[in-house]
């Protein structure tokens, strides 16, 4: 009887890079070979610095045909985007 191996997300945060970002998936039996594993297939030519495997059945994702409801009420939340105050020129980048 051939059981499958969990099915593992793999993000790498890169050399210049403050966040991790997703790179692919692959199928292991626990999360220190899904990391080794990882470590093989995405970051060959040393792009990485950090790996995170996480499960893929502990993720929990909202539906894009649900963007509306989900995110419509911060429309009229209008302080949430200052694009209506004035920066000072002395302020620099912000």
């Amino acid at each position: 009887m051939s059981q499958e191996w969990p099915l593992w997300e793999i993000f790498i945060r890169g050399q210049h890079g403050m966040s991790h970002r997703h790179v692919g998936s692959l199928h292991a039996p626990d999360a220190e070979m899904a990391i080794r594993n990882a470590r093989d297939v995405y970051t060959r030519r040393k792009e990485g610095v950090s790996i995170w495997a996480v499960r893929s059945t502990d993720i929990a994702a909202s539906s894009p045909s649900e963007k509306g409801p989900l995110f419509d009420p911060a429309d009229s939340k209008v302080y949430r985007h200052p694009t209506f105050y004035d920066i000072p020129d002395d302020v620099g980048h912000m």
